[in-house]
C-alpha cells in the first residue's frame, strides 16, 4: 500500500512541461511621427490633467487623442472601398485573428519599388511551406519598415500632394482573387501605406477584398522578426461604431522551435503510463 501511496503523489508532482510562445509586436507607436495618406489631419495628443489630483491625494494621468483611422499601423474595414460591406465594428472577432503567412519579396522589391505580389509568389511560397491555410493572415513583407517613418521615402517620392507620383509596392489583384477564392483568407497585409500599390488609379484590391468581407492591414511593422510560417498573427483593431477602419495593436506568436522535442514532456507522458501499469498489476497482486 506504501508502494502504491508513493506512485501517486509522484504521478501528481510531475506534470508536462509546456513551450512558452514568441510574441511579436507588428505595429507601430501612434505619435506625431505616425504615417498617414497625405492630406489627412496629424495625430494630436493633449495632456488633460497629469499631477498630483487633491481629492485623493495620488498622482493622476488623462489625455485626449484625435486621429485619423486610417493611420499607422491599421484595418481597412471592408466597407471602406465598397459599401455595404462590414464596418468597423461590424467584424466578427473570428475575422480578426489566423496563421500568419508572410510573403517576403524584398529582393523583387529592390530593382522594382512599384512590384506587387502575384500568384506566382504564392506558389512558391506553398511549395516551401505547404497549402496556405484556411482562414489566414496574410502579409507581404517588403521591408519597408526601414522607410517609416520618413514620408518621402515610404510614399517614394517628395510630391506627398501628388498621388500620382507614388511608388511603393503591394499587391496584385489577382493574387488578391486566388487568395480569397482558394484559400478563403481571414485578412491581407502590407508592411506600405496601401493594399494596391502607390501607381494604382483604381484600388481593384480594396475593391475586392471589400466585396467579400476580407480585412485589409497596413503599415505593418517588424516582419523580419516572425516566421513567414507557423505563426498566428491577430489583428484587435478598435471596434469603431460605423468606422471604415481604425487603428490596431497588431501582434503575432509563434513557438520558440516547433521541432524540437520536449524531452520533460515526453518523459512525463511515459511515466504516466508506466505508473498507471505498475499500480495495476499491483492491485491484482
Amino acid at each position: 500500500m506504501d508502494v502504491v501511496i508513493y506512485l501517486c503523489v509522484f504521478l501528481t508532482a510531475v506534470r508536462p512541461i509546456y513551450s512558452v510562445p514568441r510574441i511579436v509586436d507588428l505595429s507601430y507607436q501612434q505619435d506625431s511621427n505616425t504615417i498617414t495618406w497625405p492630406g489627412n489631419p496629424p495625430y494630436n495628443f493633449t495632456q488633460l490633467y497629469r499631477g498630483i489630483y487633491a481629492p485623493y491625494n495620488t498622482w493622476l494621468e488623462s489625455n485626449h487623442f484625435a486621429m485619423p483611422e486610417h493611420m499607422g499601423t491599421h484595418v481597412d474595414a471592408p466597407a471602406h472601398l465598397f459599401q455595404g460591406s462590414w464596418k468597423a465594428h461590424q467584424i466578427p472577432i473570428e475575422k480578426l485573428y489566423g496563421p500568419g503567412v508572410i510573403i517576403n519579396v524584398k529582393a523583387k522589391v529592390e530593382s522594382n519599388p512599384d512590384y506587387r505580389v502575384s500568384t506566382d509568389d504564392l506558389s512558391k511560397y506553398e511549395e516551401k511551406y505547404g497549402e496556405i491555410p484556411r482562414h489566414a493572415v496574410v502579409i507581404m513583407n517588403s521591408g519597408w519598415t526601414q522607410k517609416y517613418s520618413n514620408y518621402t521615402l515610404v510614399y517614394g517620392t517628395a510630391q506627398l500632394q501628388d498621388d500620382t507620383t507614388y511608388h511603393f509596392p503591394s499587391w496584385h489583384e489577382e493574387a488578391v482573387k486566388w487568395l480569397i477564392n482558394k484559400r478563403q483568407v481571414n485578412a491581407i497585409g502590407v508592411d506600405t501605406p496601401s493594399t494596391d500599390y502607390g501607381q494604382s488609379r483604381t484600388l481593384p484590391c480594396h475593391v475586392i477584398m471589400g466585396k467579400n468581407n476580407v480585412v485589409g492591414i497596413e503599415n505593418v511593422a517588424n516582419l523580419d522578426n516572425i516566421p513567414e510560417s507557423g505563426s498566428t498573427i491577430y489583428v484587435p483593431v478598435v471596434k469603431i461604431y460605423d468606422g471604415s477602419g481604425g487603428p490596431a495593436r497588431l501582434f503575432g506568436t509563434y513557438d520558440d522551435d516547433p521541432d524540437k522535442t520536449n524531452t520533460a514532456s515526453t518523459a512525463t507522458g511515459s511515466m504516466f503510463y508506466t505508473v498507471f501499469l505498475i499500480l495495476a498489476i499491483i492491485i491484482k497482486f
